[in-house]
């Protein structure tokens, strides 16, 4: 027996010598990301020099020196030298593709910055959390904001208006889209995928509705920066649609892109849906693809980094003025359920091939 829980300690020990190494290597490619020192290496043909980096990033040669120490013995970046023995760096073309900009939707660098960005946030707050039960405003969030519009840029930009609009009801939305129709993008951010979608159909009338007065101004001010006419934002709380008589049975198609768990009221804000969507209407959920049994989700290939953005944001923004606090993993079942309650009768679970984190609840406002 002794021997057995040995054995167990010892395992147990080595798993966390591996959570506290890959603890500090996404801190350290977070910083790699943000600065883009990843995507100035990604363009070398060949390994270079620190110096070389640092004069074409512009940034300090010691810290990048530091920084790389850890890319190499991470295995992100590879080590060799030249004919006089100078360390030199190169990151492999297979590393790039999945953690540079310019790999899009398969792009996972972008992911990298979300857990040191939540831990600056609110740690101090969700602590507290834990001992008082109370949810964590917005205002305790300055930056994220603006990592959610890096995040729909590397979602939306290549697959949104190419790939996701086009599956959608086997192809007849994306033709009433061209023709000309009301669409509302709910929980829009800063407005990423509401500019992508108005851009590619001038013939349609677009509405982006969130919560915050700064992501609306600026997607204000980008959608005029590009010339859009054809696209208006609201600030609205969702859970003031429902009884909202000027926008009642008025969109022909809704949106709502990782939005309903963060919400506070997120029962209302899907009856709001119900309402404002014309007869026939489309609402498009996408969230996340999980359980609503935590047992189920104990293989998630993503669980501990889910649940851990779910702790740090989602469940404690949910949690506002005695809200419900449903969290990132609320999971399929409680999702199908709430949708029910809410009016959507006609509900397909579809999974999204270019998306593996999420699932799109396509729904049809049917009597």
């Amino acid at each position: 027996m002794r021997k057995i829980l040995n054995d167990k300690q010892n395992n147990f020990a080595n798993k966390m010598t591996d959570i506290l190494n890959y603890g500090a290597l996404n801190l350290a490619i977070a910083l790699g990301y943000r600065s883009e020192l990843f995507d100035v290496m990604d363009a070398f043909d060949s390994p270079k020099a620190i110096s070389y980096i640092a004069d074409k990033t512009g940034l300090n040669m010691r810290y990048i020196k530091e920084w790389l120490g850890i890319m190499v013995s991470g295995g992100v970046i590879e080590i060799s030298h030249d004919e006089t023995g100078l360390d030199c760096f190169y990151l492999p073309r297979e590393h790039g593709d999945v953690i540079c900009r310019r790999s899009g939707n398969s792009n996972m660098g972008v992911y990298s910055q979300e857990i040191p960005l939540l831990t600056a946030c609110a740690m101090e707050s969700v602590y507290k959390g834990f001992k008082e039960g109370k949810g964590v405003s917005y205002d305790h969030y300055p930056r994220f904001q603006e990592f959610m519009a890096q995040l729909a840029n590397a979602k939306h930009q290549q697959v949104l208006v190419n790939d996701f609009l086009p599956s959608v009801d086997n192809g007849r939305l994306i033709r009433k889209m061209k023709a000309g129709i009301r669409v509302c993008d709910l929980g829009c951010a800063e407005g990423v995928a509401a500019i992508l979608m108005a851009r590619a159909f001038p013939n349609s009338e677009f509405i982006g509705i969130d919560i915050s007065q700064q992501a609306i101004s600026k997607a204000r001010s980008d959608c005029k920066q590009q010339g859009i006419k054809n696209l208006d934002f609201l600030r609205l709380d969702t859970s003031s649609l429902k009884g909202n008589h000027n926008l009642e049975n008025s969109f022909d198609y809704i949106t709502a892109f990782d939005v309903i768990h963060d919400l506070v009221q997120p029962l209302e804000a899907l009856q709001g849906v119900y309402s404002i969507l014309k007869a026939d209407g489309l609402f498009s959920m996408i969230d996340i693809a999980a359980s609503s049994n935590l047992e189920e989700n104990k293989d998630h290939p993503m669980g501990p980094f889910l649940y851990t953005v779910s702790l740090m944001h989602c469940m404690p923004v949910g949690l506002l003025d005695g809200g419900t606090g449903l969290g990132m993993m609320w999971g399929r079942q409680k999702a199908i359920e709430m949708l029910e309650a809410a009016g959507f009768k006609h509900r397909e679970v579809i999974e999204i091939p270019e998306d593996p984190f999420n699932l799109h609840f396509m729904c049809k406002k049917t009597d």
